[in-house]
């Protein structure tokens, strides 16, 4: 069993950035922690209705979710996944990657989220699809997207091999 793992704290006090970007962290820590220790048969169980509700499934749908937002929307970069999502809607909960690698994908995708951030400001505007976005409106949904998973990943976890713990 995977042990609780040190996640990055949250200031109490602080700046707006600071207080935003370690919230997403922790959380982002933790769906690392849910996904750790696991085989590959392990993360694909599906112990809902849904087969696309799995431990990996997740973790390639907050891989996705982290390009998307920051990569595409607040960087500019093409999306490469447009033509497959209309094909499928879900294909990013259907991957068959290892395990090993969707964690090490979900990191390096954290990672340079976090480095697209570190250079712009909160108030920052993008335009994307016609709609505008600033930056922090971008942080605060990955913060409840995250969280949202997060959650789900707990409840998985849990009926997958007992871990619990925030």
């Amino acid at each position: 069993m995977t042990e609780r793992p040190k996640r990055p704290e949250i200031p109490l006090t602080g700046g707006e950035r600071d207080i935003l970007s370690s919230q997403l962290d922790r959380l982002r820590a933790t769906v690392a922690w849910k996904g750790e220790g696991l085989r590959d048969d392990q993360a694909r169980l599906a112990h809902l209705p849904s087969e696309l509700t799995t431990i990996a499934g997740l973790l390639g749908h907050l891989t996705l979710n982290e390009w998307y937002w920051f990569a595409v929307v607040v960087d500019g970069e093409a999306d490469t996944w447009e033509e497959r999502l209309k094909e499928d809607p879900d294909a990013e909960f259907r991957t068959e990657a290892p395990m090993p690698e969707l964690l090490a994908g979900y990191a390096k995708q954290c990672e340079r989220s976090r480095e697209i951030v570190a250079k712009r400001g909160l108030d920052d505007q993008v335009t994307h699809n016609g709609e505008t976005f600033n930056v922090r409106w971008v942080l605060t949904h990955m913060i409840e997207e995250t969280a949202r998973h997060t959650g789900h990943l707990d409840l998985l976890r849990e009926l997958t091999d007992g871990l619990t713990g925030e």
